[in-house]
């Protein structure tokens, strides 16, 4: 990448890109013998290969010669690596290529001295200009270059990890002394950084992440780390069935296989499960946020060249919390007709301060439903304080007055203090079986 220097000067920088060579693909015409007398299904009988593959070799080694200067068998393919298209030789970048966020940009610039006459007390700058901010990279300021023969160049090799999206100007300046004068010689290179990956995400009391590929070469994901919002956690989900730490290796897993993701479009899909690792006052308070975490993201291209993305904040919708809550902690797995059972409830204060007594009751028949599972005894149970983000057990005695599947529907907890009735337990469904 060359920028023309303005007005005249006996110094101009040029600047290549420093990256992995490449394979160079050929893709070959060739084939093999065998498919000119049989097809490939031929040697999927033990007997036919046996006999057929010696004398199909032996006919091509004796058409076949080295002193055959026709080339006769050009197009045969020899080894099976042969159809890959791959020589023995690597492909130095022949543009300045692509750049994407997360990668490390590597430059090699030259400064180089085309006049006939040297140029001394050179002092160089390499800076990053980016929308938002200018990054100095080298400055020798403090310890000029002495000086620059004619004909002569002086090179440096600078680094900076892409963490922007858009335009970038490379600048590159040099003051130095050209036969008394002084001049300054300013040049500037400009590329543009782009989004390797697009990160889609779905959360409900899950999260899955849609990793895509938007480069034109393979990436080979090491780590696809979600790192939760305070007062969360997380567990990724994998195919096996099993609960993973998304932050740590499987159980006897050293080292963890990259995950292939294939240029032009590639997809692979990753799934968290997420949920409040304790609960108190500040965890009422992230659960009705809806900041849940980021994401990390590490890979490598086909030679080994790094990558490393780390996404903004990821939302999901705020959830809804109750100040109290009742929950269905037991139910016995037999429930006999017109026999009392007992049911295991659990009711939690979600607030900062202590609340109740309370009243829980089953709410009486309505006008469009009939109700077949009632209260054995008492129709009010008396349930004392329950203090800040505390919580107390309770047993509720029932009974079902008819067979087959029913429904626990309408029990309510009342706050005798301030005088108010919240949510309602959810329907819960039995089964009545007779004695």
């Amino acid at each position: 990448m060359s920028s023309t220097p303005q007005g005249t000067h006996s110094l101009a920088f040029r600047v290549m890109r420093l990256c992995n060579p490449s394979f160079p693909v050929d893709p070959p015409f060739r084939l093999d013998p065998a498919d000119l007398f049989v097809g490939e299904d031929m040697f999927d009988d033990p007997l036919v290969a046996s006999n057929l593959s010696p004398l199909l070799s032996t006919h091509v080694s004796t058409a076949t010669d080295s002193s055959d200067m026709s080339f006769a068998d050009r197009y045969l393919l020899h080894h099976p690596s042969d159809a890959m298209g791959f020589s023995d030789l690597l492909l130095l970048p022949q543009s300045f290529g692509a750049i994407y966020l997360g990668e490390t940009f590597c430059s090699y610039i030259s400064i180089n001295n085309s006049s006939i006459f040297e140029v001394k007390d050179v002092i160089i700058k390499a800076e990053i200009q980016t929308e938002r901010e200018r990054i100095l990279l080298l400055d020798t300021s403090k310890s000029p270059v002495g000086s620059i023969r004619a004909g002569g160049h002086y090179d440096f090799i600078v680094e900076h990890d892409v963490k922007e999206l858009g335009a970038y100007t490379m600048v590159c300046t040099a003051w130095y002394n050209d036969g008394g004068e002084r001049k300054y010689l300013p040049q500037f290179f400009k590329f543009v950084v782009a989004n390797p990956l697009s990160v889609r995400t779905k959360e409900t009391t899950y999260l899955e992440a849609c990793i895509e590929n938007h480069t034109k070469s393979n990436l080979y994901v090491d780590q696809v780390e979600f790192e939760p919002a305070p007062h969360w956690s997380s567990t990724r989900l994998k195919a096996d069935g099993l609960l993973h730490p998304a932050d740590n290796l499987s159980a006897g897993e050293i080292v963890k296989p990259p995950i292939l993701v294939r240029s032009g479009g590639g997809i692979h899909n990753y799934l968290y499960q997420i949920k409040l690792s304790s609960f108190g006052s500040e965890q009422v308070k992230a659960k009705r946020s809806n900041i849940l975490g980021k994401l990390q993201i590490t890979w490598r291209t086909n030679l080994g060249e790094p990558g490393r993305l780390q996404t903004q904040q990821i939302l999901g919708t705020p959830m809804s919390c109750q100040e109290i809550e009742l929950q269905v902690l037991e139910i016995p797995s037999l429930i006999n007709l017109d026999r009392p059972f007992s049911v295991h409830l659990k009711l939690t204060n979600h607030t900062e301060r202590e609340m109740g007594p309370f009243e829980v009751w089953l709410s009486q028949n309505s006008p469009h439903e009939e109700k077949f599972v009632m209260i054995n005894g008492l129709q009010t149970m008396a349930v004392p304080q329950v203090e800040a983000f505390g919580s107390t057990d309770l047993h509720l005695n029932l009974i079902a007055t008819k067979l087959g599947v029913q429904r626990i529907s309408g029990i309510m907890v009342f706050d005798t203090i301030e005088k108010r009735t919240f949510d309602p337990l959810a329907d819960v469904e039995i089964f009545v079986e007779s004695d």
